[in-house]
């Protein structure tokens, strides 16, 4: 009697399953223990497989992290660039598309964590920074720098340093995933709210932006 064509035996089912179970429990262990911290032997047992299945698809604690970065951010940042490339609209409204997304999609995933990770360990990882640096934060400011950019030239916005703008709108983005990911922050983050944070946060900045007449 032949097996009906979507019953496939357990173990291919397992081992077509086996990367992004291992990016999974890496990227927890990675958040909750920092890079130096994690080992790869505790990643392939949270994921339930051999430290041996674990290398024959990454090389290195290295190569494991980038994929874990790969995996969970840059498809966010491809889209999101995506959106800011065909959005026709009113440029407030494009920041504020973008924010909240942001907010929502990584701000509210594991992936938060990531950021605090490397400022955290950037000195003692710097190839590790380099390669953060390159793949998510320089892509993220030149998107947020564009948005601003638009604005101005399209007078949605008054005349402003756009360099500097754009600093100004990342560093409380950071500094929310920072404050989830701590046991200590200035702040009592049992009420901390990140959606109206940002919501504040583009409230404040939005209002300082638009031109006087408006």
């Amino acid at each position: 009697m032949e097996c009906p064509l979507d019953s496939k035996p357990r173990w291919e089912r397992r081992k077509d399953a086996r990367p992004q179970e291992l990016l999974a429990a890496a990227i927890e262990l990675f958040v909750e223990r920092g890079f130096a911290a994690t080992r790869l032997e505790d990643v392939a047992r949270r994921a339930g497989v051999s430290k041996g299945t674990l290398y024959l698809y990454y090389t290195n604690k290295e190569e494991l992290f980038k994929a874990v970065v790969r995996e969970s951010i840059l498809p966010f940042l491809g889209k999101a660039e995506l959106s800011v490339a065909e959005f026709h609209g009113h440029s407030a409204d494009l920041l504020r598309d973008v924010v909240m997304n942001w907010s929502r999609q990584i701000g509210q995933s594991k992936a938060s964590g990531l950021g605090k990770l490397m400022l955290a360990e950037a000195v003692n990882f710097p190839d590790l920074a380099k390669f953060y640096r390159e793949e998510v934060m320089s892509r993220t400011v030149r998107m947020i720098s564009s948005i601003l950019e638009r604005g101005v030239k399209r007078a949605e916005f008054r005349p402003f340093d756009i360099e500097q703008m754009t600093q100004v709108l990342i560093a409380p983005m950071m500094m929310l995933n920072v404050w989830k990911h701590s046991a200590v922050a200035p702040c009592d983050c049992s009420e901390l709210q990140p959606q109206v944070f940002l919501e504040n946060l583009l409230e404040l900045t939005l209002n300082g932006l638009l031109p006087r007449s408006a």
